[in-house]
Order: C-alpha cells, then structure tokens, then sequence
C-alpha cells in the first residue's frame, strides 16, 4: 500500500488532504488549549467558592464549627479546595505534555510539507517541459514530412509534364531532395526527443513521484501517530489526578460519616443551658374570697377609678421608651454576671484555661531565658548575662499578672460552681430568688432557681443602677411609642431591679406591648410613663386578634 503506486495521479488531492490533516491537528491544538482554559477558571471559581464559605475569623460562625455537621462542612469546603488544584493541575500537563509539543511539531510539518509539494511541483514542471519539447519535435516532424509529400508530387509532375524544361524538372527534383533530407533530420530529432521524454517519463511515474509521495505518506502517518499519542497523554494526564481526587471525595465522604446527631445535641444543650430549674405547678388562686384579691387588680381598679381592669388597646401612652436590649451600648461585665449560670459557669472556665495556657506560655518562655542567662554566665563570651535581666523581669511580672487574674476568674468559677458563697447575690437575682415574703405560689417557685430556661447573654442581669428616664439617649426622644397588643397576668413576683426592666406583683394585670420574639422577654405597660421587660415564663399572656402585630396561639 503506497501513495506512490496507487495515487500516482492524485497530486492536488493529495495536496489538500495533507492540509486538511494539519487543520485537524491545529483544531485540536485548539480544543485542548480551550480545556485548559476552562480548568484553570473551574478551579478559580471552586477555591472561590469554597473560600466563600469558610467561616471568618473571630465571629459566630466560628463558633458554629463546634457541631460535627459543621465540622463535615468545613472539610468538604477543604476537600473541595484540594480538588480544585487537581484540576490546575490538569491545565498544567496538558499545556506542558499536549499544547507546547504540538505548537512546534505543527510548525515542522508545514515546513516538511511545503518541501515534498515544491519538489513534486518541480518534478511535475520538468516533465511537463519534456512533454511540450516532444509535442513540437512531433508537429516539426509532421510538418517536414507533409512539405516533402508535397515537394515530391510536385517533382513528379513536372517531370511528366513535356512542355516544363529541363531546368525547372531539375530544380523541382533538388528540391523534393531537400524536403525529403528535412524530414529525415525531423525523424531523426522526434525518435531521440521521444526516448528522453519515455525515459524522464519512466522516472516521473516510477522513481519520482513514489519516493515524494512515500514521503507525504510517512509525513501523514506521522501527523496520525502523534495525533493518537496526543489523545492518549489527554487521557492520561486525567487519569493521574483521579486517585488524588477520589481521596477528595473519600475524605467528603469520611467527614460526612463523621456527623453525629447525638453529639450536636448534646453540645446544642451545652451552649445554651441556662442551669435554672423548670417552674413548678400553680396554686390555685380562690377569686370568690375578697380578701385573696391581688394587689394588682385593686391598684389598677384604683388608677382608672373603677372595680374592673379594663385595659384599653392600642393607647398610645405618653414618655420616653427604655431601649432596652436592641439598642444597649454597654459592655458586658468581666465575670458575665449578665448571663444564665450554667452558661456563666461555662464562660468562666473558657476564661481560665485560656489564662492557664498564657500563664504555661510565659513560664516556658521564662525558663528559657533563665537556661540562656545561665549559658551566658558559664561562657561570657556568648553574651552578657546582665542584658537579660529586663526580659526575665518582665515575663515574671506578666506571670504574677496572670496569675492573679486566673485566681480572679478561679473565685468567681467557684463561686458559680458553689464552692464559695454568691456575692452580690441580690444584684444579680431574678424575681424568684428574692428574699422578700411573697404568697404561696412565690414560695412554690422559689425553690426553683427561675421558671425560664430561656435566657440569653444580654437579656439578663447587665447592671446595678437604674437609669432614670431623665438619663435616656436623645435620640430616643422623638420615639413613637408601641400601641398595646393585649393584656397579661404575673403568675409571679418579678423584682425588676436590671435597667430595662419592670417589677410586677403576682396576679397583677397590665398591658402587652410588644410579645416574645424568641429570646424570652415580653415588653409590658403599666401605665402610661412606667414599662420594661419580665420574663415571658412570668406572665400569662392574652393577646387582641386585632391588634396589629399580634400573633394568633392555638
């Protein structure tokens, strides 16, 4: 099988076959230089995507990363970061193993190919010039032979004619000779014309053209191999990053088998445990005895002149309202008094393992110094061991400093643990831990530590002093008070001593004006200048299905 023997005849085909074959090349070339562009940017927009969503430093969403479904997240977004760089690296190799390799053979080809054409055209040209050179040696030596055809007829018939001389029959026969010597000198060059073109003809077909095509052959089948040589290193450079990228997906697939339920409930009871024991059941209250009246009825009956609390909705009682919690600008207080005791437990051991991990940081670095001091005093030409002094005296005083800090935070841990009595206990008190007398149901829920185990960092106790109306922000002046949405019952005693907050007496009535939005606190009136917070668990709650903003409890 050879271009040379079977498509002697097909030079121009053969011409725009082999460019064809390099339009394929280059459209390849292109198709994979396309594939690594598109790597490169799916890679981007996965590290993107999973930097996107790494949780920040330092907010809550650091925090979140304690449950084990979050954990699984966060090693997904790093697998994910892993596999992106596989796919970088597949953009790598097949730019450094495919694209640079093809460039330039691409370039050699058509120089090799422009050299067989050119010499096929050349060949082609000489045998081209040898035709035309036996085509006029032939019509040369047709013509001579018609002209001595003719010189002899006429020689012919001058000599039978008997009124032509002598002279004119001897000059026709000289030249009947001349035309016919002309003829035989035309036959004579057409044979040799003829055998050198038959000869260079022989060559042109048989030696030539196959060894030109032979060669436009191998060029072919070398474009074809390298071709398929492409492909396959195309195929392999993917192969070489599975292995990577199946352990990507293994480690997914590990940390999402890691997730457990149990322990995210577990640690979803942990952050958010207040250490308050559940309310205990109510008494009945006995309405048809006068005496057992609350305090509240009778000073609401009093403040609106009549026998019954009547409350009107939507009032719009005149005064300053106390921002309380959604607009609060304090810090909270170094011992987290402000927060539920199990959460206030849990703040203040953090607090003193992060002291105990300083305190063991500056105690390795004070032994350090002291073993170099020591060095220096033994070979004085190391350093001088005075130079030393300053640094070891400060490390001691930052040890002694955080020392007396964990002691701090250690006193206030026991305390909340109950290895030492509470200090400013009734400064931190909710309603049911005081100490005043109160009717039997206080005295029922007094043994619980608080009927609300809903409490939250800022909505306790923040602080000692009560902040008088006088000492509002201004730019709470020209606030529009809330509309009342409902009424509420205290079920309990509730000794509002944290600024934002309002006292209530058992079985007391006041306003609703604005309901429990989750974190525990329902926002009541008494009267038009006095309002705050209790504890939602404290009240009993009768909301208006008209009002607006109200909610509808089935």
């Amino acid at each position: 099988m050879s271009w040379g023997t079977e498509l002697w005849d097909q030079f121009d085909n053969l011409e725009k076959h082999t460019q064809w074959g390099i339009d394929i090349l280059e459209k390849y070339i292109k198709f994979v230089k396309e594939r690594t562009e598109i790597e490169l940017s799916y890679a981007k927009q996965l590290r993107n995507l999973s930097k996107k969503y790494q949780p920040k430093k330092n907010s809550k969403e650091e925090e979140e990363y304690r449950y084990t479904a979050c954990k699984a997240f966060l090693s997904t977004l790093n697998e994910m970061n892993d596999y992106a760089g596989q796919h970088e690296v597949v953009s790598e190799n097949l730019t450094s193993q495919i694209l640079a390799g093809l460039a330039r053979y691409v370039q050699e080809l058509k120089q090799e190919r422009k050299s067989h054409f050119h010499d096929g055209r050349k060949a082609q040209q000489h045998i081209e010039t040898c035709w035309k050179q036996l085509e006029s040696s032939k019509r040369r030596f047709e013509r001579d032979c018609k002209e001595a055809d003719r010189a002899q007829q006429y020689f012919e018939k001058m000599d039978a004619d008997i009124n032509v001389t002598k002279a004119d029959v001897e000059k026709a026969r000289q030249q009947a000779q001349i035309r016919h010597q002309m003829a035989e000198d035309s036959k004579a060059d057409y044979s040799s014309i003829l055998q050198k073109f038959n000869h260079e003809q022989r060559d042109y077909y048989h030696t030539h053209i196959p060894n030109i095509f032979q060669k436009i052959q191998e060029m072919e089948e070398r474009r074809i191999v390298r071709l398929g040589e492409s492909m396959k290193t195309y195929a392999e450079v993917d192969r070489q990053v599975i292995p990577i990228i199946g352990k990507c997906l293994d480690g997914i697939v590990k940390a999402a088998e890691c997730i457990d339920e149990k322990t995210d409930s577990q640690l979803v009871i942990e952050a958010y445990k207040s250490g308050f024991e559940p309310p205990g059941d109510i008494e009945f209250e006995d309405y048809t005895q006068p005496m057992k009246r609350t305090v509240s009825e009778n000073s609401l009956s009093n403040s609106r002149g009549d026998g019954k609390a009547e409350p009107k909705f939507g009032g719009k009682p005149k005064g300053k309202l106390w921002p309380f919690i959604k607009k609060n600008k304090g810090a909270a207080p170094e011992d987290f008094s402000n927060l539920p005791p199990e959460q206030r437990r849990k703040k203040l051991q953090q607090k003193v393992d992060e002291l105990n991990k300083e305190i063991q940081k500056e105690m390795d670095q004070r032994e350090a110094i002291t073993k170099m001091k020591d060095v220096y005093l033994k070979n004085p030409q190391m350093g001088d061991p005075a130079s030393l002094d300053h640094k070891l005296t400060e490390v001691i005083q930052n040890i002694d400093k955080l020392r007396l800090e964990a002691q701090k935070f250690e006193a206030w841990l026991a305390e909340v643990e109950g290895r030492l009595p509470a200090r400013g206990e009734q400064r931190r008190q909710s309603g049911l831990y005081d100490a005043q007398p109160a009717p039997a149901v206080n005295n029922c829920a007094q043994a619980r530590e608080s009927p609300d185990g809903s409490y939250t960092e800022e909505q306790s106790q923040e602080s000692e002093v009560k902040v008088l109306a006088t000492d509002f922000d201004d730019e709470f002046d020209d606030e529009e008070p809330l509309p009342a949405i409902g009424t509420c019952k205290a079920l309990y005693t509730f000794d509002g001593q944290n600024e934002g907050t309002i006292s209530v007496v058992e079985g007391e009535t006041l306003y609703v004006i604005e309901e429990d939005k989750g974190d525990g606190w329902t926002r009541i009136r008494r009267n038009e200048d006095e309002e705050g917070y209790v504890p939602t668990s404290y009240v009993e709650v009768y909301l208006d299905k008209n009002a607006k903003g109200a909610k509808t409890y089935i």
